[in-house]
């Protein structure tokens, strides 16, 4: 009997799962891609509530070959990931948390648009239920993108469709030190290394659910293992990446969605000793990777908090905060005939502090809403005159050859 080699291996972390694991296992079973064509390896780390015996009983009845690994509990996702993807068999790899689910297409569907295109990575629309998932990266379906080009950058969960050719070829594992934010390491390299990516925005491939006890399989831990996780990707990205455009765009995510939000409004309620820490565990991040490019890729509020935090300012970080906390909107100056916007924010040209005017500068993206302000400058008028030169200076087409 020949045995041919499934199209997908889906692998599935388990602990103290019950009783979303019923409904992670029933869309497994609704999935629409053939049965033979599926395997199954679900590793049960260490539950005590009926994880491990209710994996074993869908094993014994699933349409499809399911193999159950049971073993101590690990503390975190990255050990049931790495042990399922060792076992792997499959063409392309998907990681199904246990308290998830599937939409009943999301396998046939996203190994149809890696075949199709040919991408190393399928990432399948998410929705949430009682949880709020990025949403920026569903805007429409992409046959074929990257990291640069898309905002991809902003889902790095785990839960998409890999080739598993790439993650071998490259040795490709969870971080088991890491006990947050290691799909997010993962999934940035699988990123980076792929031969494109491909995004289906226009059906909805995974239902991320949220436990009403509170539970989740990660354990998120306090605020250090947050720089720890930041740390980690700021790395990644500046060891993948050389400096330049492309690594500020990509940095703008571990600022954005890690760092800051530890020097946004959970700063105030922080004691004295937490602040001085954070402060602490910031500055090599920031002396190493806090750059201009990455400063102008973010709103004026955000790059105002960070050139704080980089030149360790604690004091005026809380008075920046507090002016946030009491809803408090910027006074808007336009200067240069209205081409250049300064959003106002505490220390605006107060000389004591001697804040560059850089920082309080908005960017088009965010200047567009402030009245009177004229988009452009004297480059973009330079640059849209020589665009009409060169359109009537361009030679007109050869008459067609009969």
């Amino acid at each position: 009997m020949t045995v041919t080699q499934p199209d997908v291996s889906v692998v599935i972390g388990a602990y103290e799962a019950m009783p979303y694991l019923v409904d992670c296992l029933a869309s497994l079973e609704a999935q629409t891609l053939d049965p033979a064509r599926i395997e199954v390896i679900a590793v049960d780390d260490g539950s005590t509530d009926g994880t491990g015996e209710y994996l074993e009983e869908f094993a014994a009845r699933a349409p499809m070959q399911v193999t159950v690994i049971r073993q101590e509990n690990s503390g975190g996702p990255s050990g049931p990931r790495n042990i399922g993807l060792g076992k792997a068999a499959g063409r392309y790899v998907f990681f199904l948390d246990a308290d998830d689910r599937l939409g009943a297409e999301a396998l046939e569907r996203m190994v149809a648009m890696a075949d199709r295109n040919g991408t190393d990575v399928v990432l399948g629309r998410v929705e949430g239920i009682n949880r709020n998932p990025p949403k920026s990266m569903w805007g429409k379906t992409l046959e074929r993108t990257d990291v640069y080009s898309s905002n991809i950058k902003f889902t790095l969960s785990a839960q998409k469709l890999f080739r598993r050719e790439l993650l071998t070829r490259h040795d490709m594992r969870f971080d088991e030190s890491l006990w947050t934010g290691e799909d997010a390491l993962f999934t940035m390299e699988a990123y980076l290394r792929a031969d494109g990516v491909s995004v289906l925005a226009d059906y909805t491939c995974y239902y991320l659910v949220g436990r009403e006890d509170g539970k989740h399989v990660t354990k998120s831990g306090g605020y250090t293992r947050r720089f720890d996780s930041a740390r980690a990707l700021m790395n990644l990205i500046a060891e993948m990446v050389p400096p330049g455009p492309k690594r500020d765009v990509l940095m703008v995510r571990p600022f954005t969605v890690t760092l800051l939000p530890q020097f946004g409004p959970k700063y105030l309620k922080d004691n004295d000793k937490v602040r001085r820490h954070k402060f602490e565990l910031a500055a090599p991040l920031l002396a190493a990777h806090w750059s201009e490019g990455v400063a102008h890729r973010l709103k004026v509020e955000e790059r105002l908090r960070m050139h704080l935090v980089a030149g360790q300012q604690p004091e005026r970080l809380l008075e920046v905060l507090k002016f946030g906390k009491a809803k408090k909107q910027p006074a808007t100056l336009l200067e240069k005939k209205g081409r250049r916007v300064y959003l106002a924010y505490p220390y605006f040209r107060d000389r004591e502090a001697g804040i560059p005017d850089s920082v309080y500068l908005a960017e088009p993206r965010e200047a567009r809403g402030v009245p009177g302000y004229r988009e452009g400058g004297t480059d973009y008028f330079m640059r849209r005159a020589l665009r009409k030169l060169r359109k009537t200076l361009r030679p007109a087409p050869a008459p067609a050859s009969r």
